[in-house]
């Protein structure tokens, strides 16, 4: 799907902090959506949380920077920390290069699919009036 020139995965579960979930059985891999990385710029640095640290949905679990920004990453379910990317503790533009598939940043395993409900599609009309509202509010990073 195509939002404000951007692609989002149609797969894809979406938050309002510019994370995105694939589901993989009972795990959630977590990311940075193409928007996100465009808006933050350079990722300098990610804080990764440990391996078996218990999360929940919506509250803050790692960070990442950039030049000029310091963002605070809300889990997007609930659950335990399964794995982390630590490709990104050497190699943070990882996430600007690959948002989608190198630049993933934990993997979760959840504890409650039906949190999943919680979250926006890529084809839902609450997604696209959002992105569309930040595309605009931006409109100067994006170019």
């Amino acid at each position: 799907m195509n939002i404000a020139g951007i692609e989002f995965p149609d797969d894809l579960y979406y938050d309002r902090q510019h994370g995105w979930a694939r589901v993989e059985g009972s795990v959630v891999v977590q990311g940075m959506t193409d928007f996100g990385q465009k808006i933050a710029q350079e990722i300098v640095f990610v804080e990764a949380p440990r391996v078996g640290r218990e999360v929940q949905q919506g509250q803050t679990f790692m960070s990442m920077e950039s030049g000029k920004w310091v963002g605070r990453v809300p889990a997007m379910v609930s659950g335990k920390i399964a794995e982390v990317n630590e490709e990104l503790e050497w190699e943070p533009n990882l996430i600007n290069e690959s948002p989608f598939d190198e630049g993933w940043l934990v993997k979760i395993e959840m504890t409650d699919p039906a949190e999943l409900g919680n979250l926006m599609r890529a084809d839902s009309p609450e997604f696209k009036a959002f992105i569309e509202e930040e595309a605009e509010k931006y409109k100067e990073l994006l170019g």
